[in-house]
Parts: structure tokens; C-alpha cells; sequence
């Protein structure tokens, strides 16, 4: 039903897009952000201490999701961009790379670990530190590859992605942990309750992500078969990252739980990350929604398919 529901939020998106892309007080996109802060607190409600340090001390979890997120999905796409026959002044090529120097999501890679079963802290901490992090590691990536600098780059977009990261993650979840001994029993009581809350965020997530790619018009200026190209090929860079990650999980024997959370948190990228950087790294309007095509065809592919996943692995019968 999950899946049904999230198909159904993309074709309702395509028929009536103007809904999703309000931005006030009472407006499904506003409504979408409070969510995410809610899911964080009932998560943290659910944590304790306990729980939360365990997490955090599992250093080899984090380095194999960090390594994946800013160095393979990089080395990744330069590889199939020297052997495809890259051109620089191709948008596509340079947004895609822009894809890979991005973030690690934080809500929906958390929800979905949930979903999967996996291990939550570890979640919470890798999804929150990779934001934390591309905020500094992206520009440098894309200065990189651009090689004519960053220039008229300035910090505000960056500062603002760093209060929303406190607002909607960090601030909820210490809420809740700081409540743990209080409602802790409670929350774990209503876990499928909360279970079926987090299924709704994501559900509207995607229809306002869709809606303000049908809105926006993301999809005019190109071919039907440039789309599904492009779509085809978001869809294997993340089965790449996603078994290379899974693979080596395996290898060192970690159990399913940090597997399912590095798999997750791994191959996962920031739509939120890319819109705000996209604005503060290319000052050209004209050209930011062209480079951020990849973007958003990656973020809602993964979307779908990693709650297909999620289902599946929440589904297993341990032991």
C-alpha cells in the first residue's frame, strides 16, 4: 500500500502541481518540513542513551557511508564520463557530477532505515553528520571540477542549510532523547503507529518534490528519450553505489542492521542540499534547472525504489 501510495502522489503531482509548491504557513510543503521535525522527535523519544552511544562508537559504519557519499559516487561518475565521452560545456555531465558531490539525505534516509529495520542511531548520526559536512565538501568538489573557481559564491545559502539541519534534526531529536526516560515506553508502544506517520511524510515529500519539477517545467526543453536516458542512468549509479556498498558491508561481516544503514545512508543524495548549493555555486538562473535534472530524477528514483527495498527488508523474519 505504501508503494501504491507514493506512485499515486506522483501522478495527483503531474495533474495538480500548483498545490504542492506553496510555501505558506499552512501549505503541504510547510506541512512536510513540520513532519520531518516530528519524525525526528518521536525518534528520539525512542532512543535511549544507551541506544544513541552504541551507535555512535560504531566508527566503521560511519567511514564506509562517508567514503561512499563524497568519494565513490564521485570517482564513479568521472570514470563513466571519460569513458562516455565527456564535453564541458555539457550541463547534464556537469549536473550529474554535481549528483554525486552532494550530501546524503537526513529525513528520508532515516525513515527508511526505519522502515528496514536497521540501526537507527547510526542513521541519524551518519545522515546528520554528511550534511554537516557537504556544506564544505561540495563547494570544494565542484570547484574542483569546474576549475574556473567559485566565483560570486556566498555564504548565506550555506548558513542557511546549517540552521535547517538544527531546526528540523537536531534540535527535535535532542527533545526527544532528553523525554526518553519520561515517554520512551510510550513511543515504543505506538512504534507502528509512528511507523505508518514516517510512511506519510515520505508519501508527501515526494508529491511536493514532483510537484515543483512538473510546476517548474523541469522536463520542457528535452527530448522524451534524453529523459529516460538519463533517468536509465541515475537508476544504475544507484544500484552501483548501493551493491558496492552492501558488498562491502558483507565482506566485513557487519550485521544486517549496520548494513541495511550504510546501504541506505550511503547511496543516498540531498535534494535539499542541491537546491540551496545549486543556487549558491551557479549564479546563472538560467542554467540551474538544467544542472539540477540529474538531481531530481535521482532523488525521486531513489525514493521509489529504496522503499520497495525497505519493505522487504522490514518484512524478514530474524534469526
Amino acid at each position: 500500500m505504501f508503494i501504491v501510495c507514493i506512485f499515486a502522489a506522483i501522478f495527483v503531482a503531474y495533474l495538480a502541481p500548483s498545490v504542492g509548491v506553496d510555501h505558506g504557513i499552512f501549505s503541504l510543503r510547510s506541512l512536510a518540513e513540520w513532519g520531518v521535525g516530528l519524525i525526528f522527535f518521536f525518534y528520539g523519544l525512542r532512543l535511549s542513551p544507551q541506544k544513541l552511544k552504541l551507535g555512535l562508537v560504531n566508527v566503521k559504519l560511519h567511514f564506509i557511508v562517508q567514503i561512499s557519499t563524497f568519494m565513490l559516487f564521485p570517482a564513479a561518475v568521472l570514470v563513466a564520463m571519460y569513458a562516455l565521452g565527456y564535453h564541458r560545456d555539457n550541463l547534464l555531465w556537469t549536473g550529474t557530477f554535481f549528483l554525486a558531490s552532494l550530501p546524503s539525505t537526513v529525513s528520508s534516509s532515516v525513515v527508511m532505515v526505519a522502515i528496514a529495520r536497521g540501526n537507527i542511531p547510526a542513521a541519524i548520526f551518519n545522515a546528520s553528520i554528511s550534511s554537516l559536512l557537504g556544506v564544505f565538501i561540495t563547494p570544494v568538489l565542484m570547484a574542483l571540477y569546474l576549475s574556473g573557481g567559485l566565483d560570486g559564491v556566498s555564504t548565506g545559502g550555506l548558513g542557511n542549510t546549517l540552521v535547517k539541519l538544527i531546526v528540523q534534526v537536531i534540535v527535535p531529536l535532542a527533545a526527544g532523547v532528553l523525554l526518553n526516560r519520561r515517554f520512551g515506553e510510550f513511543a515504543e508502544r505506538k512504534k507502528s503507529l509512528l511507523r505508518f506517520f514516517d510512511e506519510t511524510i515520505i508519501v508527501l515529500i515526494v508529491y511536493t518534490s514532483f510537484c515543483s519539477s512538473f510546476e517548474g517545467d523541469m522536463f520542457k526543453d528535452f527530448a522524451f528519450s534524453t529523459i529516460l536516458i538519463l533517468s536509465v542512468s541515475m537508476v544504475a549509479l544507484f544500484f552501483f553505489a548501493f551493491f558496492a556498498v552492501w558488498s562491502l558491508c558483507s565482506v566485513l561481516k557487519f550485521p544486517v542492521e549496520d548494513k541495511i544503514t550504510a546501504t541506505f545512508c550511503g547511496s543516498k543524495k540531498s535534494l535539499v542540499h542541491g537546491s540551496v548549493m545549486s543556487k549558491v555555486i551557479f549564479p546563472d538562473p538560467a542554467t540551474v534547472g538544467v544542472i539540477l535534472l540529474p538531481t531530481m530524477l535521482y532523488h525521486a528514483l531513489q525514493l521509489i525504489i529504496v522503499s520497495i527495498i525497505a519493505q522487504k527488508l522490514g518484512a524478514r523474519k530474524d534469526g
